[in-house]
């Protein structure tokens, strides 16, 4: 029974329900229990209910069995160079067929995007992770095992970290730094003992230590929900007759291929969301020739008269700069000068990374090749530790999984060409300082458009402040469908999830 005064109260002085929820809402508070081994129900949580982040506890384990992860995943295409010569020689191949085979596997790598987000919802974070493990491992060819591996682990560290979000994101980076510094060391040593053939066995083997990994990754409880109908028989009622019924059945499965597309790849953020679009573009076109300098440093290097074990020095110390960059650049943009600047400084630091690629162009000497990893390396060190966060700022939390799944999809047509593309230069021209020099100009070209773009919606934006129009926000936050089992929960609001809500009139629901 409601009281007189309005508060939603009870005769006996308690809040019913409906005004506890009032209350939690305008103070923008979550008083919901804590995440952990005390969490009821099931692994699949009502959206409404769910339970807070907790920045921290289990969650520094989770951090560190993804750091693993990306370090057996995001790197281990770029030592592929180590065995670029002998897979040319062994199948007789020219620079831009060899090339295939790092594009290929970096391709699937993001291309598997939708697919991973699928099996996240079936199964959860935690099985994806373990059967990319199994993918992997099992075969050299399984390179989908890899996009099964890394995207989960990165989706479900947004779960457990929200205030300290910049700078576990800037930590787990420092796992494909960690790969590129002791994945050339190991796959050199293998090389020079087991040959290439027996060199993919032995690193299959350890591509099955994500399955460790992931068995960590514990999902976040959250209480019981009860389930509706499936998908299937939300449509309309079938109409009557042949003709009827087959428009009916057309109907449904539009219905359906909308509804999963939407929930899996966010076509609607890259239709009405400007930033969303402007930064998926830039990506785009930035990964024609972001990983290619990865690809061609060792064959660049041993192709004019420096020791293989030497050339691969060099990408240990481009992971060994990641490693120890990177963790210091996660708690500085963690400060709250950096909030709202996070593109910015992504973008320069790509810029940055772009036109240093231009130093390879020098000579093929070990003193000049030393200072290009350096240099690449400080910038991919800001790039990496800022990518995933400044794709979390452009579009809702709770769309992002779906958001990088289509992200993915882009990236790997680039991925895909770049590689071939450059064999196909050295192949014409005979000269490798061509392909770094391409990079270049690809890489630094997309940095300036991230830069023009933004700078140009962010004066739109204001100027419309000024006129007392609402400057155009992503769409508003809907009822979040259910998705991954475990991995649901209610974030404590930041002061900018907190102003993207009261703009949109929604709560800050986190549900992915």
């Amino acid at each position: 029974m409601t009281r007189a005064d309005g508060t939603g109260g009870t005769s006996d002085g308690r809040l019913d329900p409906e005004a506890l929820w009032a209350l939690e809402r305008a103070d923008g508070a979550e008083k919901v229990q804590e995440a952990g081994d005390g969490a009821r129900g099931s692994e699949c949580g009502d959206p409404a209910a769910a339970v807070t982040a907790p920045d921290g506890g289990w969650g520094w384990v989770v951090l560190a069995a993804t750091i693993i992860v990306l370090a057996l995943t995001l790197a281990f295409p770029s030592c592929m160079g180590i065995f670029y010569t002998d897979l040319q020689n062994e199948f007789h191949a020219s620079n831009s067929e060899t090339s295939w085979v790092p594009s290929i596997m970096t391709s699937v790598l993001h291309a598997g995007g939708p697919f991973c987000s699928v099996l996240v919802e079936r199964l959860g974070c935690r099985a994806t992770v373990m059967l990319g493990g199994v993918l992997s491992g099992l075969g050299m060819r399984a390179r989908l095992g890899f996009c099964f591996s890394f995207q989960p682990a990165v989706t479900i560290l947004g779960h457990y970290f929200v205030r300290r979000r910049a700078f576990a994101n800037a930590m787990s980076s420092t796992g494909t730094a960690l790969g590129l510094c002791t994945l050339p060391f190991l796959g050199n040593y293998l090389h020079a003992e087991l040959g290439w053939r027996g060199s993919f066995l032995v690193l299959g083997a350890v591509l099955l230590n994500s399955c460790v990994c992931g068995a960590v990754m514990r999902p976040l409880g959250a209480p019981e929900r009860r389930r509706g109908p499936p998908l299937m028989n939300h449509g309309p009622p079938p109409e009557e007759g042949s003709a009827g019924e087959g428009s009916g059945r057309m109907r449904r499965a539009w219905s359906c291929l909308a509804a999963f597309l939407s929930k899996h790849m966010a076509f609607d953020q890259l239709r009405h969301n400007a930033r969303y679009r402007a930064f998926a573009i830039g990506i785009t076109w930035m990964m024609l020739g972001f990983v290619v300098p990865l690809v061609y440093l060792v064959p660049y290097a041993t192709a004019y008269g420096m020791d293989q074990s030497r050339a691969a020095l060099l990408l240990s110390i481009l992971g060994l700069v990641n490693i120890v960059v990177r963790p210091p650049f996660g708690v500085l943009f963690s400060m709250p000068w950096f909030k709202g600047r996070h593109l910015y400084v992504f973008a320069w630091a790509l810029l940055v990374n772009g036109l240093s690629n231009s130093i390879c162009c020098v000579g093929p000497g070990f003193g000049v090749l030393l200072a290009y990893v350096t240099v690449y390396g400080l910038s991919m060190s800001v790039v990496g530790s800022l990518m995933y966060t400044v794709l979390m700022e452009v579009v809702e939390m709770s769309r992002f999984p779906s958001a990088l799944g289509l992200l993915a999809i882009m990236e790997s047509v680039t991925l895909l060409v770049g590689p071939p593309l450059a064999g196909f230069l050295i192949d014409r021209t005979g000269q490798y300082f061509h392909v770094f020099f391409a990079s270049s100009a690809v890489v630094a070209s997309s940095a300036v458009f991230l830069m023009v773009a933004f700078y140009w919606l962010d004066a739109r934006d204001r100027k419309l402040s000024k006129r007392g129009r609402a400057p155009a926000l992503p769409e508003p936050a809907r009822p979040p469908v259910d998705l991954a089992p475990g991995c649901q929960y209610r974030s404590v609001p930041t002061e900018g999830d907190k102003d993207a809500a009261s703009a949109n009139g929604a709560e800050n629901v986190t549900s992915i």
